[in-house]
């Protein structure tokens, strides 16, 4: 059993993947150029993907490929048609990173409500030491216990994050397909109107993409905070950076970003280093915790389907 890990690199130096060597022969390549993926392929039963795109283009040459692992929950890198098509069995993992991405919302929204990189900057500067006032009120900030929370996604991470904004004293508005019966469930742009705080935590599909455009930035309220740790896609990216620079948006989180890593002329390189941007790696995902069960579920996945049961299947 030939195991390949394309994208080694994407889980981190210190992971550990002695879970997969057990179960086949190991290689492990750090990253790989779309270029590389076939030829790497060539002979694999088994490959482990995370970021790159798997599909007729770089599987055309992965003659004896059986298993695509995706070591995380979204699956829009692979093209689970071309796969069914040739009879290559899909899984991902679900449900392993929740507590790591509600961490990071919640940072997210706690640092830009309390403006805490103006504060952290005033000092770090030397402004306070020579103002000789004891302290600095200024930017304004309000108890988030006042503020109403719009949670778009009510899977395992959208409700891990409500819980925790109701924990804080929000009110929290959820806007997702099912009936909601915990939290007070809206449509997208009654949320988009009523909340102070937006997160984002839906897949990307054709119905999400391009679900924050605009018209919906429009309708949001002067001095609201956006927060997408969902996937870049699901927003207009230089909307967001429009409305931020115009003063319309109070600030924004960004974990994700429609291309990964983002060029020079993206939008956001006009909004970043403010204080009330925050713009992060694509790691809300990647706590030490989440990355080793993340592994450790692949592994299992792959043993499952060794022994002719589904586990996490896609196709």
């Amino acid at each position: 059993m030939n195991i390949v890990v394309l994208d080694a690199a994407t889980l981190g130096a210190d992971i550990d993947l002695s879970p997969l060597a057990a179960l086949g022969s190991l290689t492990v390549y750090e990253g790989s150029a779309e270029h590389e993926i076939s030829a790497r392929l060539q002979e694999a039963d088994v490959a482990v993907v995370n970021k790159l795109k798997m599909n007729e283009k770089t599987l055309n040459g992965a003659k004896n490929l059986k298993f695509i692992g995706e070591t995380a929950t979204g699956y829009d890198n692979i093209d689970t048609a071309y796969c069914a098509a040739r009879g290559i069995a899909v899984c991902n993992v679900p449900a392993y990173s929740t507590d790591s991405v509600a961490q990071l919302t919640l940072s997210m929204a706690l640092a830009l409500c309390t403006h805490l990189f103006a504060y952290r900057d005033h000092v770090l500067s030397g402004d306070y030491t020579r103002a000789g006032v004891a302290n600095c009120l200024t930017p304004i900030f309000h108890e988030i216990s006042s503020l109403t929370w719009g949670v778009v996604g009510g899977g395992g991470i959208g409700r891990r994050v409500a819980e925790l904004a109701r924990a804080f004293g929000c009110r929290v508005l959820m806007c997702r397909q099912k009936p909601e019966a915990e939290f007070e469930g809206v449509d997208i742009d009654t949320l988009c109107e009523r909340a102070d705080i937006v997160s984002l935590h839906v897949p990307l599909t054709p119905q999400t993409r391009g679900l924050i455009n605009a018209d919906r930035i429009a309708k949001m309220k002067k001095g609201a905070i956006l927060i997408n740790v969902a996937r870049g896609a699901v927003c207009d990216e230089a909307a967001l950076a429009a409305a931020l620079e115009a003063g319309h948006l109070g600030g924004l989180g960004i974990d994700v970003f429609a291309k990964e890593p983002f060029d020079e002329d993206h939008p956001f390189n006009r909004i970043m280093g403010r204080e009330n941007v925050c713009l992060t790696p694509h790691m809300a995902w990647g706590a030490a915790e989440a990355r080793a069960r993340c592994v450790n579920t692949v592994a299992d996945n792959l043993a499952a389907f060794l022994r002719g049961e589904q586990k996490n299947r896609i196709v």
